[in-house]
């Protein structure tokens, strides 16, 4: 029974760590909070804004690959964060949703009431569009939008959100007649898909990198159906009074960025390996580009091996904090998990159909995908990060633990109840020193469970900024770096086999205490 209290121990410290990790995860109040979304281009502007304020001496924090619009919306409008880098045409379509609106001045006047603003144009447009691979188009004589719809056969690999966008394919294919059923991809992805002829038209940013080098042909909006797509700021309008420094940093910005340099520098990042910081740095100090565009050009002369590359991604310098970042989430929603789970299934296991409700209930909850839950989450807390994750991490380990109580408990024979009541035990002591000790293995293998799911979902945390292996995964998929998703999937493969390992070494010291205690 030392076992079982050592355990209960360990899981009120692990829970007793979440006030701290939460107090952690809150930014400081005086720091500048850049957000962005998840692909190569956001990347990459989150980084020039938040290298900007530093220059002016504003200390900054930045928030990578957050999501998509709705889940960075979100983050700005909570004030998680502080400004991100937007689309004038997203703004109008997805945020504000009237695409009526196009002038600075319009959209401020629909974003007053959110307490949001935009300004500061970039000075590039980088809009919507579908392509398709040259010789393929060519062939079939298509160059426009137009003529998609005499092909019915031709396949659509299509990012989620421009799917779900109002801006997006159920307007374009009410538009110009298109009867394709498309399949979802992520962006990254879909170049690849369509490089290999597994689809034939996909969605691009017009200022994608990949365009020129996969050979793709732009088709012709004829009918005009995208918006204009302006890169702007959208921030928190009360951000030019709480820290004008660092606004008037921002200002500077204005007109920067040309739509080719926007796409040198997404070049950088897909085609030669570059970092977001190294190419920010090199935009905001051109004296130092040419070597870096140097070193980057002789890189890419001479290749390293996918084995090498994969041991440089691996083995990178954020290795430590992301592994701690992934155990802290794992190690904390299953420690929380049990301390709910354990005691419900001792209070519900005389009761049958109230038992039968619980572990439904929690079946049900283990079939919400990850992502849905977790953009649930955000809503409803308002907050974005390691909170979310925490609780929807949580709500996935409670199910393998309760019923596993459950079982285990079921496990003890009824004569050993009986005896133990007519040795003059009460029905706690019973619990204590009969039941819940034979139960234990069952209840082990059941945290044993919960700890392999949650090594697993806590990948995902990463989609909304609560760190851990999955900022590789997730920053691999925007660049299209293989090396780099095994990076973030390798140590999370491992840290899954020493949670195994260290459960059967566990579970075989409870069948020897077990065996002795029989003996």
């Amino acid at each position: 029974m030392k076992l079982a209290q050592r355990l209960l121990v360990a899981l009120v410290a692990w829970c007793l760590l979440m006030p701290a990790v939460l107090m952690a995860q809150s930014p400081q109040a005086e720091a500048l909070r850049v957000g962005s979304k998840r692909f190569t281009e956001s990347y990459i502007l989150a980084e020039i804004v938040a290298q900007t304020a530093q220059q002016a001496g504003v200390s900054t924090q930045l928030r990578q690959g957050l999501g998509n619009t709705a889940i960075v919306h979100g983050a700005l409008r909570s004030g998680q964060i502080d400004v991100y880098a937007e689309y004038t045409g997203t703004i109008a379509q997805e945020i504000i949703k009237d695409s009526s609106k196009a002038t600075l001045a319009e959209l401020n006047s629909a974003l007053a009431s959110q307490g949001l603003a935009v300004g500061v144009p970039l000075g590039f447009n980088n809009g919507y569009a579908l392509a398709m691979r040259r010789d393929v188009a060519q062939r079939l004589g298509i160059t426009r939008l137009s003529d998609l719809a005499a092909h019915p056969e031709l396949r659509f690999g299509l990012s989620n959100e421009f799917l779900g966008r109002a801006d997006g394919w159920q307007g374009l294919a009410q538009r110009y007649q298109l009867q394709s059923r498309p399949q979802g991809l992520d962006h990254g992805l879909a170049y690849e898909a369509v490089r290999q002829q597994h689809v034939d038209v996909m969605d691009i940013y017009t200022t994608d990198a990949k365009i020129n080098q996969l050979g793709l042909l732009v088709l012709q909006d004829d009918l005009n159906y995208f918006p204009h797509y302006d890169a702007v700021l959208l921030y928190r309008a009360d951000l030019p009074q709480r820290q004008p420094a660092a606004w008037a940093a921002l200002q500077s910005l204005q007109g920067r960025i040309n739509e080719q340099a926007m796409i040198a520098m997404n070049a950088q990042a897909e085609l030669q390996g570059m970092g977001f910081a190294q190419i920010a740095q090199g935009f905001l100090h051109p004296e130092s580009q040419n070597a870096a565009a140097a070193n980057a050009a002789k890189k890419a002369a001479t290749p390293p091996s996918f084995a090498a590359l994969l041991w440089q991604r691996l083995a990178a310098n954020d290795l430590g904090l992301l592994v701690g970042q992934h155990l802290l989430l794992v190690l904390l929603s299953v420690g929380i998990a049990a301390l709910i789970a354990i005691p419900a299934g001792i209070l519900l296991f005389p009761h049958a159909r109230l038992r039968a409700l619980a572990l439904g209930l929690a079946g049900i909850m283990q079939t919400i995908p990850s992502l849905a839950l977790l953009a649930v989450l955000i809503a409803a807390m308002g907050v974005i990060g390691r909170a979310p994750a925490l609780v929807a991490l949580t709500a996935y380990s409670i199910l393998p633990i309760l019923s596993n109580t459950c079982a285990g408990l079921a496990e003890v024979a009824p004569g050993l109840r009986n005896a133990g009541l007519a040795l003059g035990m009460t029905k706690p002591q019973l619990m204590r020193w009969v039941e819940l000790p034979i139960a234990m293995p069952t209840i082990t293998a059941g945290l044993r469970t919960a700890c392999a799911i949650a090594i697993g979902t806590a990948t995902i945390a990463a989609f909304i900024g609560a760190g851990g292996l999955g900022e590789r995964i997730v920053t691999g998929l925007a660049l299209n770096d293989s090396a780099l998703m095994l990076a973030g999937a390798l140590p999370a493969a491992g840290l899954a086999l020493i949670s195994e390992l260290s459960f059967e070494l566990w579970e075989r010291t409870l069948r020897r205490r077990r065996q002795h205690r029989g003996s």
